[in-house]
């Protein structure tokens, strides 16, 4: 059995692995940046080590600092989460070559799937059919147009080396190509360290099925059940679920057999799933995510099984010990994903800022895999996901029904959350009854009703408060706790609130100023000067391009004029308020 395991991530899914490692009897290891020198995976871990630096590049996607966090902890595995190295052919290969365990698929395997153009041509040759497109790499814009112009608009631009939406630009048609391009490579390469991408014909109204597979390392494959993640915006899953709503049960043995057939034809190890999108009664091969799901709890809930668990034990070379048939599936879950974002106006854009109260829920047939605690930062540098809320149901409408009393539980304050659109999607009429789409969320409802204005930070002190006190002895982590008087600046003891808010307030963001200055709404780094000096724009032009917490948001004039100057350039940092033009 594995004895100590480093997790070579953060928020919510080192969370999650530490846990059940801790339940395992298995040593901890975290590692974490500047920005996370506090973090909760951090002060969970039996240790922690520091690799430097503020950015994901500068820290959680630095190759060297992580091996050296290995050899100093004496890690004999290295569990790599999700996003940053999980599907990263050369950290694989770096790890396993040192003779220490990857818990994920063989170096091979990653290789095949995680370069989503390879993964096509596999799935191709293990007879299962893809979605229409190219299976090579894009180079130029010219070729999307082409593209374009032979299956008919619009086509999707998709990053070759990731997954999640990331990357992930449709183009509505030729004058949008090389925009479009050029955005898909910049944040390919931000969020995967790739900027390979390629092309895919977009489907009009296809639902987003998933199928998770657990493969061991003496020849046994399964397939464990669906999920159907067509709740979507920017191509990011917004609500998963499973099983599947209005799913006929011969289409879901099919699409497992397929899952099975395309692990199987790349010689898949450990916990795997294969990506379909399902449409008028056929489904299409979309992608292989060569580790573990963020919405992976969904299946553990339905299936009773501990996904993280099997990880570890396929890793230490253990068989699986249940057959197919034996997999059984009872009731239904749903996960809602618990993002800093604003969603008012339908706009979802980036809320980076301090927690200042969670109030978690609790109750019959509730999970919450949380990645941050009240007085914990959500970082403009990283992705925004601060936690997932599961429930499970003895059927679908129960389980909706557990969903939205788990949510009205839920409090976040300091932050804006998704949580209220979660509230309009549970209570839309086509997500009862089990007929959306991908496109159904920005396509069909309307966010406009929710407030913008985040609520000011409340003090929640009791006279004495912890001051935790951090030190690095050779680059290792060693806190004291100290608990001392809360004072304010003045040195008088600082008042404490208990005023409740507005409950749907609490989730909200930033607005426009409506002046004649552009402003950035969060702090970020500018990757495009779209206008220039004097060029003449209308309210809701975009001006800049900002990408904050891996996502590319799009700062517009907020009242139309002449571009007078331009403040900033490509490769700026900014903070929330700096202005980035001035238009008369």
């Amino acid at each position: 059995m594995l004895k100590k395991v480093l997790i070579a991530n953060r928020g919510e899914i080192a969370v999650r692995v530490i846990r059940t490692c801790r339940e395992m009897g298995i040593t901890t290891v975290a590692v974490y940046s500047e920005l996370d020198r506090d973090a909760l995976h951090v002060r969970l871990a039996d240790e922690a080590y520091a690799l430097g630096g503020s950015t994901a590049a500068e820290s959680y996607l630095n190759t060297d600092a992580i091996l050296d966090a290995i050899e100093r902890s004496g890690a004999d595995a290295v569990h790599p989460g999700y996003g940053f190295f999980s599907e990263n052919t050369d950290f694989a290969r770096a790890i396993t070559s040192r003779g220490v365990t990857f818990i994920g698929p063989p170096p091979a395997a990653i290789e095949i799937m995680g370069d989503k153009i390879s993964s096509r041509i596999a799935a191709e040759k293990a007879g299962v059919a893809g979605v229409p497109g190219r299976s090579e790499t894009l180079h130029h814009a010219d070729e999307v147009v082409a593209f374009g112009n032979e299956v008919g608009w619009p086509v999707a631009i998709k990053a070759a080396f990731g997954g999640g939406g990331r990357g992930m630009k449709v183009v509505q048609g030729p004058d949008d190509a090389p925009g479009a391009f050029e955005s898909a490579q910049r944040e390919a390469q931000s969020y995967f360290g790739r900027p390979e991408c390629y092309l895919e014909r977009y489907l009009a109204r296809p639902r987003h099925i998933e199928m998770q597979v657990l493969a061991d390392g003496h020849g046994n494959t399964l397939w464990l059940g669906e999920r159907d993640c067509s709740a979507q915006r920017r191509h990011q899953k917004l609500i998963e679920e499973s099983p599947a709503p209005n799913f006929p049960d011969e289409v879901r043995r099919a699409m497992g057999e397929a899952a099975v057939k395309v692990s199987r034809a790349c010689g898949y190890v450990n916990a795997g799933t294969v990506e379909f999108l399902y449409q008028d009664g056929e489904f299409f091969f979309l992608e292989m995510n060569t580790r573990l799901q963020v919405e992976h709890p969904v299946t553990e809930m339905v299936t009773g099984l501990d996904l993280v668990e099997w990880q570890l034990r396929i890793a230490a070379g253990e068989r699986l010990d249940v057959a197919q048939d034996d997999v059984v599936r009872s009731g239904h879950a749903i996960e809602v994903r618990i993002n800093a974002e604003d969603p008012s106006g339908g706009r979802f854009s980036p809320s980076p800022g301090t927690i200042t109260r969670f109030d978690q829920p609790s109750g019959p047939g509730v999970r919450l895999d949380a990645g941050y605690a009240a007085g914990d930062t959500v970082s403009p540098y990283y992705d925004n996901l601060i936690a997932k809320l599961i429930v499970w149901g003895s059927d679908r409408e129960k389980a909706r029904r557990r969903m939205l009393r788990a949510i009205e539980e839920t409090l976040i304050e300091g932050v804006a959350t998704t949580l209220p659109a979660d509230v309009i999607i549970l209570t839309s009429g086509d997500f009862v009854e089990g007929a959306h789409s991908t496109k159904w969320v920005e396509e069909t409802l309307d966010f406009s009703v929710l407030p913008s204005g985040a609520p000011p930070a409340v003090s929640v002190g009791e006279g004495r408060v912890r001051k935790d006190v951090t030190a690095e002895v050779n680059g290792r982590r060693v806190t004291v706790a100290l608990w001392v008087p809360e004072t304010s600046d003045d040195g008088l003891p600082r008042p404490t609130s208990t005023a409740a808010k507005p409950r749907r307030q609490h989730h909200a963001g930033v607005v426009g100023s409506g002046s004649d200055k552009v402003i950035v709404p969060m702090q970020g780094t500018i990757v495009k000067v779209v206008a220039e000096v004097g060029q003449l724009v209308e309210a809701g032009e975009t001006i800049v391009i900002l990408e904050a917490m891996k996502m590319e948001n799009l700062v517009n004039a907020e009242k139309g004029g002449v571009v007078k100057s331009i403040r900033v350039t490509a490769g700026d940092s900014v903070s929330a308020g700096d202005v980035v033009a001035v238009i008369e």
